[in-house]
């Protein structure tokens, strides 16, 4: 049984990746960086394991996988 994957926040992935905060959204709007996960109504973070697969290979990182939800920030709000 693997152990359950940890959700860190932005802190801990600049501190692990050496990125700025404005080239890891700006990766993300790419598509090469990936997304956080929405964990309350105004927190986010990433599941270490997509963290490590980017540390792994960030030239080859592509966000393909069906699990990978939009950010925060492109996520629109549509008034009704």
């Amino acid at each position: 049984m693997h152990p359950p994957d940890r959700i860190i926040r932005l802190k801990t992935v600049l501190a692990r990746t050496g990125l700025s905060r404005s080239t890891i959204y700006r990766k993300i709007a790419e598509g090469t960086f990936p997304a956080q996960i929405k964990i309350s109504a105004n927190g986010a973070g990433w599941y270490e394991s997509d963290i490590d697969r980017w540390i792994a290979d960030p030239a080859g990182w592509r966000a393909t996988n069906d699990n990978d939800e939009p950010s925060a920030k492109t996520t629109r709000h549509v008034p009704r």
